[in-house]
Formats: C-alpha cells, sequence, structure tokens
C-alpha cells in the first residue's frame, strides 16, 4: 500500500464542500497525474459529487487503457441519498454502481462510508444490514479489503470493536492542530487494523494558506477557529518551511498510520504533496510543535454537513 493516496472528492465537482468547482477535464488529468506518480493510490465514494468523482476516473482509466499495474483504487459504500436508508440491499447497489462507474471488476479496498449521517445505525450494523453485506461482498472477491471510513468517532469506536475491519479511513481528527482519532488510532493499533489518515490539511486551510482560504474542515472558519492554524504557520515561516510539508509529514512520520490520504483537485497538487512528503524540516520545527496542545474535541461537531 502506498504510503501516500490521493482524495478525490473534489474532483466530483463539489462547490458546496471545497468553494470551487472542478470541471471534467481537469479532473481526468488530475487521475492521470495520480496514475503516473510513483503513488498511485487513488480513494473516492459512491456519494462524491452524486457520482461524478467514480465515473471520472473511470473515464481517466479507459482513457489511458487500463488501470496501470501496482495502481490501488479504494471507494466507498453509500447509504441511499434520499431516504437515509443503510440496509444490505442499499450497500449492494452502491457497490455496483461503483464499478460500473469505475469500469473494474474489483476494488483494493471498500469501505462502509459515513454511517453517523444514515437513518438508522442499527439497520447498518444488525442482521441484513450494511455491514453484513460488505463483508459478503468481500467473501465474493469484489474488495481485497473492507473498512470503515466515517467522521464521527464516538460512532466508529463500538463499530470497530463489533467487527473485524481490514482499515479505517478518519479525517480531520489526526491532524498537527486536532487530536480528536488519537483513542481510535490506538484501538487499531490493538486490533490490527490498518489506519489510513485523510484530511491532514484540515481541509485544505494547512495546504492553501490561511490568509486567503478562509475555511477549517469544509465550513466557513472564523478568527478563532483559524487561530490554531495560524500559529503552525507563524512557526513554520520562521524556520522557512512550508505549512503543507510540515502538515503532511506529522502524518508520515507517525508509525501507526498505513497511508495518508491528501484531497487534490489538479495535476499541480499531485506534484506539490510528493515535493512536501520529501521536504526537509527542521527537527526545531517539530520540537514547538511539540509544545502546542492539539484540540481533542471533534473538529466537525458544527459542521452543517452537504454532499454537493
Amino acid at each position: 500500500m502506498p504510503r501516500i493516496g490521493f482524495g478525490t472528492s473534489a474532483l466530483g465537482d463539489m462547490p458546496n464542500t471545497y468553494g470551487y468547482s472542478v470541471d471534467e477535464a481537469r479532473a481526468q488529468a488530475t487521475v492521470e497525474a495520480i496514475l503516473a506518480s510513483d503513488h498511485p493510490f487513488l480513494d473516492t465514494s459512491r456519494i462524491y459529487g452524486a457520482g461524478r468523482s467514480e465515473a471520472r476516473i473511470g473515464a481517466a482509466i479507459r482513457a489511458i487503457g487500463g488501470l496501470p499495474a501496482g495502481a490501488v483504487i479504494s471507494t466507498k459504500l453509500d447509504r441511499d441519498v434520499e431516504t437515509g436508508r443503510f440496509d444490505a440491499a442499499a450497500a449492494r447497489r452502491s457497490a455496483e454502481e461503483s464499478l460500473a462507474a469505475l469500469g473494474l471488476d474489483k476494488v483494493h479496498v471498500l469501505h462502509l462510508h459515513d454511517p453517523e449521517h444514515a437513518r438508522d445505525l442499527g439497520e447498518i450494523a444488525g442482521p441484513g444490514g450494511a455491514v453484513e453485506e460488505l463483508f459478503r461482498m468481500k467473501e465474493e472477491g469484489l474488495a481485497d479489503a473492507v473498512g470503515l471510513a466515517a467522521g464521527d468517532v464516538a460512532v466508529m469506536m463500538p463499530m470497530l470493536r463489533d467487527f473485524p475491519f481490514d482499515a479505517i479511513i478518519t479525517h480531520n481528527r489526526h491532524t498537527v492542530v486536532n487530536g480528536n482519532a488519537e483513542a481510535m488510532i490506538e484501538l487499531c493499533v490493538e486490533r490490527g487494523t490498518s489506519v489510513f489518515n485523510a484530511a491532514p490539511y484540515a481541509g485544505g486551510a494547512l495546504a492553501k494558506g490561511t490568509a486567503g482560504f478562509r475555511r477549517y474542515v469544509y465550513q466557513e472558519a472564523t478568527d478563532a477557529m483559524l487561530a490554531p492554524l495560524r500559529r503552525v504557520e507563524e512557526i513554520c515561516a520562521r524556520h522557512g518551511v512550508p505549512a503543507g510539508a510540515v502538515a503532511l509529514q506529522f502524518s508520515l512520520r507517525d508509525p501507526r498510520v498505513a497511508s495518508t490520504i491528501c484531497g487534490v483537485s489538479k495535476p499541480e497538487r499531485v506534484a506539490q504533496t510528493l515535493e512536501w512528503a520529501a521536504f526537509p524540516v527542521p527537527d526545531a520545527v517539530w520540537l514547538e510543535l511539540s509544545a502546542i496542545e492539539r484540540d481533542s474535541a471533534d473538529p466537525e461537531a458544527t459542521r452543517a454537513y452537504d454532499p454537493g
């Protein structure tokens, strides 16, 4: 599994979440850049852009003549957006639509996605639910591994204890400024569950800079919300280090993290991610950062969720 993966939700054109649009040509060029890189790991979902992310990835794969050897595709089962239904039938339909859009017979990793937004957790985890169907899909060979990808740690923890997921994706909750997922990561280490840490830039702010990007974890941000990120930026500026490199390497340095998933929306960001991963960060930066107490609260507690 590549140590760096690329999140593709923005490639589905989700302006309500990211504050900008991405057209089809730009999306395809970005996918092609990822697949041509040394870290050809794409993470997507059925719900991203109402299916556009997967469709655009599938088009890019066809355009280059098929999925390159060594490439990794991860996608996610999603609930029925209209009803919130997430039983076995909804999960099966989601998987079938994903494979059709991607043009693949199977994926490397298939995650159960965002159970906290479904209508009934019991429906998901009980008999005839989405979790049961997820493991059946692995048995059928539709995925090499299965996982849980969600936000709310309080929802994820019981499910991780109850089911033998191969992996999890946590996002925005294991960053240089936030440690909400700490206990969950430790539980995964105990259980031998791989941790994919997504959104190390806190929704883009640490990559783009808080001066011109006033958003934090996919929502408009106040000065109070941006204050911890600006402390990180100040430390990085004193040492001549990009804040994005520090945010990315904070995750890459953690031996508990199997892969760090970074959202990108244009080819230049793919190249920049790999440059940041190799950027020399002085020990003094990590020492100063270690003196900053990371917030343990859920960073998305006040977020108004919008799948668009």
